[in-house]
């Protein structure tokens, strides 16, 4: 990580608490970290954790709260702001808080075991902030800016919400493999290590996702069979789409109210 002489991490729920155990994990000394968090949750050794926002002020502001608890914080100062915040843009942000830099950075929940995906961006020219930014996330897994702020209702859909998505399809394809007379357990076990390896696969192709799909796909075979389901009037596709269009015009709402 890009050094930082402090860090203050407002909020060490499921995503803060992530995020924490993945920096000390690389090697950011825990003595630089404070966890601000009433609800006194469990932190790795040497970190200061307070219930209360302590006096001074951090060189990495971090606020991993939820949106409605916004109006709760005084007005901290920090070099450089970071937000996870969904749907608080950085405007907002900015009048918010005193900080010379703003950054969204827009996480989902397997940076817990490095292989989350993070996307970033700031109005901010400052190459120092975003050198920093970026590397506050690199431990996470995949980071990546975005060009423009409102295509972060995308990225919620697509990678924010994601996972919670691929746990539905897991679902249906264990339920799926119960319902035609495998054990319950053996389906889920296989349905969640087919998606792994498969993904594992299209990450080190060269050849696309549609491709691949080709590929496994024998002419009359039983992989055909089942994607001519899924490709019948783009049944899957539409599905999708729906499901990101849902989520990323809820992310916009949202937005909405806290800029209200």
């Amino acid at each position: 990580m890009t050094a930082a002489a402090s860090i203050w991490l407002v909020g060490c729920g499921n995503m803060g608490g992530a995020m924490l155990r993945r920096w000390i994990a690389s090697g950011t000394a825990p003595s630089s970290i404070t966890v601000i968090d009433p609800y006194a949750p469990k932190v790795p050794r040497g970190v200061r954790l307070v219930a209360e926002v302590p006096e001074g002020a951090p060189d990495v502001l971090v606020l991993a709260i939820k949106p409605q608890q916004l109006g709760s914080l005084p007005r901290l100062k920090a070099k450089l702001l970071v937000s996870i915040l969904a749907g608080v843009e950085e405007a907002t942000l900015a009048a918010r808080f005193d900080a010379d830099a703003v950054v969204r950075a827009m996480p989902n929940l397997p940076v817990d075991i490095a292989k989350g995906v993070v996307a970033l961006h700031t109005e901010s020219s400052d190459a120092d902030a975003r050198a920093v930014a970026h590397g506050l996330m690199a431990p996470l897994g995949l980071v990546e800016w975005i060009e423009r702020e409102d295509q972060f209702h995308v990225v919620t859909a697509l990678s924010g919400s994601g996972p919670g998505f691929i746990y539905r399809l897991i679902e249906a394809l264990a339920d799926a493999g119960t319902a035609l007379g495998l054990p319950a357990d053996q389906a889920q076990r296989f349905a969640i290590a087919t998606v792994e390896g498969a993904a594992a696969l299209a990450e080190k192709s060269d050849a696309s996702p549609a491709t691949l799909a080709d590929r496994v796909a024998s002419p009359g075979g039983t992989t055909r069979a089942g994607l001519n389901v899924l490709d019948h009037d783009n049944a899957l596709k539409r599905l999708i789409h729906e499901t990101l269009d849902a989520a990323a015009k809820r992310s916009a709402e949202l937005a909405e109210a806290a800029r209200g």
